[in-house]
């Protein structure tokens, strides 16, 4: 333990009697990391930040939500994840007539070999490790509130019998930013189960050029797997052992807490243009996500930049503009930026 310059405690970056071990761990995973973003990136191409924040969700054992317009990969994107990750991947495309029973299994009367009657309990799709919710604003709220608590619980109750979920559990899934008729908006209570909100934007020219070549040939690049689920949890478990400084830790509660419109310390930004804001929730999010980003990067410890880099994707779907700044048409974004200026600057 030692102190900063403001005389604040905190840790070195690798303490303890297993340093040296803690090292290696960190460079290991670090290393096969590196590999398993290069295999993702040959099925996923021009989407690096995309694919980064996807694997933070990931790694901190949360599920993401990917907004964006048709055929920007998000698909492939979940596809070539479950490969290189050597997870049990299922996707679901979830439509308006879709019931929980679709999704979570149900039981079916089935005859024995006696002559009998029997319950007999068929898994759905959500019995998976990483599952897809394609479109998910398009399912009817019970259908939506049904996975959703399966994220949030890791398991299901099916005719009063608990059935937990394969470990690990992930999911991520999708909306389009563009066509609302029809759809089933997430409530923000439900949204907040979501560890990040990742924007899935148009790539660039020279991105759409590579795609091009790549994708409509004869053969396309095949990812190949990386990861195993145990290897996965292993890498989970060392996200929350690396250790937070006190800079960092004061910075996330300064942003977090700076977005309340109703606190003492709110920015001026959020007190003029925010109903509400983000709860600790979104704190205890933004802090594993940069634990996930440090590793990810190669790094033993998360630095203030990793908070700043991950603000938008963890609190843009944890507040909501009220109707006079939606009316002057105020951007979330900037409002976000503005409390990242004063809290992290």
């Amino acid at each position: 333990m030692s102190t900063d310059a403001a005389g604040h405690a905190t840790q070195s970056p690798l303490s303890g009697p297993d340093e040296e071990v803690a090292a290696q761990a960190v460079e290991r995973a670090s290393e096969t990391l590196s590999q398993v973003r290069s295999e993702i990136g040959r099925r996923v191409i021009g989407q690096e930040a995309v694919v980064d924040l996807a694997l933070i969700s990931i790694l901190c054992g949360g599920h993401g939500l990917l907004v964006g317009a048709p055929g920007l990969a998000k698909t492939r994107l979940v596809e070539a994840m479950g490969i290189v990750l050597g997870l049990d991947a299922k996707r679901v495309q979830f439509t308006p007539d879709l019931m929980p029973a679709d999704i979570l299994g149900a039981e079916v009367l089935e005859e024995t070999t006696g002559g009998g009657r029997a319950f007999r309990f068929i898994e759905g799709p959500v019995f998976c490790q990483l599952m897809m919710a394609d479109e998910i604003n398009r399912a009817s709220p019970r259908t939506q509130s049904a996975l959703l608590q399966a994220m949030q619980e890791k398991h299901v109750t099916i005719a009063g019998q608990r059935r937990d979920l394969p470990a690990p559990f992930h999911v991520l899934a999708t909306q389009n930013p563009i066509e609302q008729d029809g759809t089933y908006p997430l409530p923000e209570a439900q949204l907040d189960r979501f560890l990040v909100q990742i924007d899935v934007d148009y790539p660039d020219r020279d991105a759409e050029r590579d795609i091009l070549i790549s994708t409509t040939g004869a053969t396309e690049p095949e990812a190949r797997q990386i990861l195993n689920p145990q290897t996965l949890m292993e890498m989970q478990s060392l996200v929350r052992r690396i250790p937070v400084g006190e800079a960092v830790l004061e910075g996330i509660l300064n942003l977090v807490r700076s977005g309340r419109p109703e606190e003492p310390e709110a920015h001026p930004l959020a007190k003029e243009n925010l109903s509400w804001g983000p709860g600790p929730r979104a704190a205890q999010a933004l802090m594993l996500a940069s634990r996930a980003r440090a590793l990810l990067m190669g790094r033993f410890a998360p630095s203030i930049g990793d908070v700043e880099a991950l603000a938008p994707a963890t609190l843009k779907h944890r507040m909501a503009l009220s109707f006079a700044a939606r009316a002057e048409g105020v951007a979330l974004p900037t409002v976000i930026d503005g409390m990242v200026e004063a809290a992290c600057g």
